[in-house]
């Protein structure tokens, strides 16, 4: 299989979380991939996420409740340790809808809203960091 070749950021599609346009990081660095998530609320079994954000562009107030859902830990660049709630969606990269898992984070005070790690990219991408919002551009044409 060979492995399409993305940028170092991109702007990509969530469309299960109501989602479009969202500028995401390419992060080789991370393991998971992490989203943006203002708000969470434990329900009835359930996980109430919102997804919104005064500082990222296309997060409006999309609030998405999610029945199954898990917790692993997460070490950041800094060596910290966080257990976040991990949960299954949809990404479009090149117009083909991959699976993808998701921890959730606050990532207001970063500059993407999402990071998209390595779980996700083995096997499907390479990155060439000189390259932009490839994916989006091929959308755009």
């Amino acid at each position: 299989m060979s492995k399409k070749i993305i940028g170092r950021v991109d702007k990509i599609d969530f469309p299960k979380l109501g989602l479009f346009n969202i500028d995401v990081k390419i992060d080789t660095g991370a393991y998971t991939s992490a989203i943006h998530c203002s708000d969470i609320i434990i329900e009835n079994n359930s996980l109430r996420c919102i997804f919104n954000s005064e500082t990222h562009q296309n997060f409006g107030k999309t609030e998405i409740v999610f029945d199954t859902f898990t917790r692993t830990n997460v070490k950041s660049s800094n060596g910290f340790k966080e257990n976040r709630y991990k949960v299954k969606s949809e990404i479009i990269f090149f117009s083909k809808t991959y699976k993808i898992n998701l921890t959730l984070s606050t990532r207001d005070d970063m500059k993407f809203p999402v990071l998209i790690g390595r779980q996700f990219l083995k096997q499907k991408f390479m990155v060439d960091v000189d390259l932009e919002n490839v994916s989006f551009n091929k959308k755009t044409q």
